[in-house]
């Protein structure tokens, strides 16, 4: 027989009664973790591969912007919308069907006879992006068992460590032996939709549980509509910041290596493993100790604590640089699992929405930035930018006006009960 929890709830508690979901499902949250560390590897192939684009089809550095404006803008305006849709109409086996499209967008990536094909075959990746985010997003929230920071860091540590990955496999398989090799990524395509099935069928049989639950329990923050839109206002603000510095990195940092330094194409991919690793293992500490000290304090320590290493990074040598972007990827994705946690704690009953959002608006402004500063490159300096961009994590300070969601109350949903 299934029960609801008897503590009292003193911070957001969604109560899924459920045998299921009533602690944290690690073989699903694992799971959900690989399959995002898959699907985000083959997203990093796009910007592990600019080099060599960059030479095959000769570009400027304003059309590299332009791809990675492409591939973001594919996948974050559907994101909201597909993450709107399934709040209402859930589908469990609806990744699978984002994968197909990655797929594709791999083949025409390594079959790609020009620029316009290079950016059809990014539109097509964005799109599987768009379709993957929301619902895996919700998979991880329902697994949690209430550890929501920890599980939504798993689930991005996955993508982290995916998109560290790519610039290693791409120098080992792809730079040595042409753009054609890139079609090897495929395999990686064909493992996910497996792990995807095994996941889908999982969340299908939860879906069905469900159904027959005569109650359940839904907290709602007892904060004006107002104070919730502000607020929400305020974590998209942050995401610009962070999301408009990280594409300065992931998209323009082996250029920036090559040129200031003098080093190899290789070496320059391996100082951005560094940073991209350093992403992953922030995300997973600042998911730990978001559920444990309070999202709050956690995203006041990337955004304020990064700024110090972001204004010196432009003026060090090879050695401090290479240092100075693993402090600077590791606090300053600290802060995602506990934004996008604080989110859904504001708007519980649209999860797929805020989390299709906020993937969404995270994508869109790098490519946004990536476009954006590769016109500036061309005008200016590659050097430049990062002058520049090294003052974005003091937008941060806005945070100071988010509530503290451990000291706002909690009011039980009236229409989630049956």
């Amino acid at each position: 027989m299934f029960r609801f929890s008897k503590k009292t709830p003193t911070s957001f508690d969604t109560v899924i009664a459920t045998k299921n979901t009533s602690k944290t499902v690690y073989p699903i949250l694992f799971a959900i973790s690989l399959a995002h560390l898959l699907n985000d590897l083959l997203q990093a192939v796009i910007p592990a591969v600019y080099p060599l684009l960059k030479t095959n089809y000769d570009l400027n550095f304003a059309q590299i912007g332009m791809i990675t404006f492409c591939f973001q803008v594919s996948s974050s305006l559907l994101q909201p919308l597909v993450g709107a849709y399934t709040d209402k109409h859930p589908k469990p086996f609806s990744q699978i069907a984002g994968m197909v499209f990655t797929f594709l967008g791999i083949i025409t990536l390594a079959y790609a006879s020009s620029y316009y094909w290079v950016l059809l075959a990014v539109v097509l990746v964005g799109v599987g992006s768009s379709i993957f985010h929301p619902e895996s997003s919700r998979v991880s929230f329902m697994a949690s068992g209430g550890k929501r920071s920890l599980a939504q860091s798993i689930f991005q540590i996955g993508g982290n460590t995916g998109s560290a990955l790519a610039p290693l496999l791409v120098a080992w398989i792809v730079i040595p032996n042409g753009q054609r090799h890139i079609l090897w990524f495929v395999a990686f395509a064909l493992l996910a939709k497996v792990v995807l099935f095994y996941i889908g069928s999982w969340y299908q049989n939860i879906l069905q549980v469900s159904k027959n639950i005569k109650k359940k329990q839904l907290m709602l923050p007892d904060l004006s509509p107002t104070r919730i839109v502000f607020s929400v206002s305020i974590l998209l603000l942050l995401i610009f910041s962070k999301f408009f510095y990280v594409a300065s990195i992931t998209s323009y940092f082996q250029f920036y290596t090559m040129d200031k330094f003098g080093i190899s194409e290789v070496q320059a991919q391996v100082y951005l493993f560094y940073f991209l690793i350093s992403v992953a293992l922030g995300t997973l500490v600042g998911g730990f100790f978001g559920d444990r000290v309070g999202r709050k304090y956690i995203i006041w320590f990337s955004v304020l604590g990064v700024t110090p290493f972001t204004l010196a990074l432009p003026y060090v040598s090879l050695e401090w640089t290479g240092f100075l972007v693993v402090i600077i990827g590791f606090i300053l994705s600290s802060a995602f699992p506990s934004i996008l946690v604080y989110a859904q704690e504001l708007l519980p009953k649209k999860l797929g929405m805020v989390s299709g959002l906020f993937y969404g608006f995270a994508f869109g402004m790098g490519g946004l930035g990536s476009a954006v500063l590769g016109w500036w490159a061309d005008k200016t300096s590659i050097e430049h930018i990062y002058t520049i961009c090294s003052y974005l994590p003091l937008i941060g300070i806005i945070a100071c006006f988010l509530p503290n969601m451990k000291n706002v109350k909690f009011k039980e949903d009236t229409d989630a009960i049956k």
